[in-house]
């Protein structure tokens, strides 16, 4: 076995020794178990996907054959590779998080839970290495049950129920597109599919497209089969929901890419142009919802959604530019999708944390009735808020990195013929910059009304700071944040290596120009673009930097050479620099020279500021819910009439109804209702009548045979 062989089976070894080992140890050392095995196996695991990376050639291993099947074998290209890395990424401090978590209150756990944990991480691995349609199906059926074991560990079932069975619906679909993949290719094996993959028809493209599009797309968070999202995020116990948010939402958004650029070639713009505005809907829509709740999780649920629609948005213009011959800036737009995809993983990962972190110390998760929590967990709102300048886009974090990418991507829209295409360019372009606006406005409100004012209940004012192992947890996402805020031209070449096979270009040539002399590829470039761009800075460590340069941009042409440009690295040594500087020359001018005089604020002739005179996260969010009321309809009224001795009762009730329930949910059990009741009525009839069915069928049956 070669050391690469060795290293793959010691991220399995390690978790299953975890798992034996939970299984037989007492709780309390099962316990501790989890957090060693899994933080130890991610580990591992991010060491061999970063080999598979960064080296030219798939890892393929041939495991055993079973008839009428044909031989099991792990394949691990550099696309899974990535999501690999994205998973090890967040699974290391996750599993540290869970373990701290399950260890304060292990009563309330069940022994198994810990086990089905790593189980789960086994399971994650298998989807994104499996090489044929048998293994990858039935490593998606059983990573889907451990993730239903998990949601439903909260003691609340009926989420779980619902999370499981449309989960089931989409497993159906990818099983039917998948199967039309094999049948056409003649083989189950994913090689073989690929190898056909471009001579299918216009027909069966898109059949391919929607099933499997909508069939993982239940698991990513799009719309419209995403309602199951803010209920099982809701009742997942804080100890869980960092991996099912940061980690599993990941597998459906893999699921769509893998089929739909590697198994089948798409030549089709409209594929393309759906995928485009099914995102750009599901982030206006996810980011609506997260800033007018009033639960943390759910506001957090809410925001998945809105960053997965961000993700599919950026593949649907790949897609585009791909299916239209501009390989260069469907390069460009996927490698923003994929960064975004990791910057997701690791902000929502901690932001996930932080707010299991406030539920342990506080008890509750209602916006309205936190605050001032900074005083007592300061570590904590540390952490969260750099996780909320992430999520916002806000530099140098790394959110801002990749959501500009996909705004410029977007705006490459201007070089294709097809005006209806760029229409849908125009409306999703719209839509997102209106996401990312709201985005800031959720995140504010969402961190303000927490860690800042004073507290408003009395468990706010008991709250306490986490644990040290948890603060070194969010810690590691925290740093993940700046690190890929501030790297961004180290970032993209990597993702381009899971890019470039199957665009067929390289992203990373358009993006991160040569711009340091110790680069062997500078001479490329013209020599006035280069002089051009030393001038203003560009050059700048070129002698300290292992790296082509540390500006972001996009190329144009002769006539326009640059498109945008951006370099977060040289942004954040300048807010380094300004901020010291600024805190030196407040302190030589101002505060040296004068002595501090401590007197009571002026506080507009109110004696004292009770809790409830204070600004809530509902009054916060009014304005949105008041201009974006006619397409939500957050309140639903509900009227009964009843009749009692000639007199109409008439009842009538507000609730919220999602808007995904009203237009998905309602009607589907509405109409499985009707059916329901036409089939009851078969089932209470005569004997003459069933009598009748069985002749009648045999009629038909006979009709066809002659027929035929």
């Amino acid at each position: 076995m070669d050391n690469l062989n060795l290293l793959f089976a010691s991220v399995f070894i390690i978790y299953f020794i975890g798992i034996v080992a939970i299984l037989i140890l007492p709780k309390k050392m099962s316990v501790a178990m989890l957090g060693l095995s899994g933080a130890t196996g991610s580990l591992m695991l991010f060491v061999f996907a970063a080999f598979i990376l960064f080296r030219s050639n798939p890892y393929l291993l041939s495991l055993w054959e079973i008839r009428g099947i044909g031989k099991l074998s792990i394949t691990v290209d550099h696309l899974s590779a990535f999501f690999l890395l994205v998973t090890a990424i967040a699974a290391m401090p996750a599993s540290v998080f869970a373990s701290t978590r399950i260890s304060k209150n292990p009563q309330n756990y069940n022994t198994f839970i810990p086990a089905i944990y790593l189980s789960l991480l086994v399971s994650i691995i298998l989807v994104l290495v499996a090489s044929n349609v048998f293994f990858f199906l039935l490593s998606w059926e059983v990573m889907s049950i451990f993730i239903y074991f998990l949601v439903n560990s909260g003691k609340k079932e009926h989420p779980g129920y619902v999370m499981l069975a449309i989960g089931e619906a989409g497993t159906l679909a990818i099983l039917v597109a998948l199967v039309l993949l094999a049948q056409n290719a003649g083989t189950l094996s994913f090689a073989g599919i690929i190898a056909n993959g471009s001579h299918l028809s216009a027909r069966l493209q898109w059949v391919v497209f929607f099933l499997s599009f909508f069939g993982f797309g239940i698991k990513g968070g799009l719309i419209p089969f995403n309602f199951w999202m803010p209920r099982a995020y809701s009742v997942t116990p804080s100890a869980f929901i960092p991996i099912i948010a940061g980690v599993t939402l990941n597998l459906g958004l893999y699921g769509i890419i893998r089929v739909n650029t590697n198994l089948q070639f798409i030549s089709q713009t409209g594929i393309g142009v759906v995928i485009l505005i099914t995102g750009a809907i599901t982030a206006i829509i996810g980011i609506l919802y997260a800033t007018i709740e009033d639960d943390l999780k759910t506001v957090l649920a809410h925001s998945s959604m809105e960053n997965a629609g961000i993700i599919t948005t950026a593949f649907g213009a790949s897609i585009i530019f791909l299916s239209s011959g501009y390989k260069t800036a469907a390069a460009m737009a996927l490698v923003a999708a994929l960064y975004h995809l990791l910057n997701h993983s690791v902000f929502k990962t901690l932001l996930f944390m932080g707010s299991g972190a406030i539920e342990d110390a506080t008890g509750s998760r209602s916006l309205n009735q936190m605050g001032g929590l900074l005083k007592k967990m300061p570590w904590t709102g540390l952490f969260v808020l750099i996780g909320v300048l992430s999520i916002s886009a806000m530099p140098p974090f790394n959110g801002f990195v990749s959501e500009w990418l996909i705004l410029e991507s977007l705006l490459r829209s201007v070089e294709l013929s097809s005006l209806g295409v760029k229409i849908a360019f125009i409306i999703a372009g719209a839509l997102l910059a209106l996401t990312a606006g709201l985005a800031v406005t959720c995140f504010i409100r969402a961190f303000a009304m927490s860690f800042l004012g004073m507290s408003r209940t009395k468990p706010m004012q008991k709250a306490k700071e986490v644990t040290k192992s948890t603060m070194a947890s969010m810690a590691f996402l925290a740093l993940t944040c700046l690190a890929l805020g501030i790297l961004p031209t180290f970032i993209i070449p990597t993702i381009n290596k899971s890019v470039e096979p199957i665009v067929g270009k390289s992203a990373t040539v358009a993006l991160v120009p040569p711009f340091f002399t110790n680069h062997h590829s500078k001479d490329k470039l013209p020599q006035k673009f280069v002089s051009a761009f030393h001038n203003i800075g560009a050059g700048v460590a070129e002698d300290l930097v292992p790296a082509r340069g540390l500006v972001v941009m996009h190329r144009g042409g002769k006539t326009n050479p640059v498109i945008f440009a951006m370099s977060t690295s040289y942004m954040f040594v300048m807010m380094v620099f300004l901020l010291g500087l600024s805190a030196v020359l407040v302190w030589v001018f101002v505060k040296r020279k004068r002595k501090v005089v401590y007197l009571p604020r002026w506080d507009g002739g109110i004696k004292e500021l009770f809790p409830e005179m204070t600004y809530t996260a509902t009054g916060f969010a009014q304005p949105v819910r008041v201009i974006f009321n006619t397409i939500l309809h957050p309140e639903v009224t509900n009227q009964h009439e009843n009749i009692e001795y000639f007199r109409v009762t008439i009842k009538r009730k507000k609730e919220e109804v999602h808007l995904m329930d009203r237009f998905v949910l309602y009607p589907v059990i509405n109409f499985t209702q009707k059916l329901s009741k036409i089939l009851a009525k078969m089932h209470n009839g005569r004997l003459n009548t069933y009598a009748g069915y069985a002749l009648l069928s045999i009629l038909v049956a006979l009709i066809i045979v002659l027929a035929g």
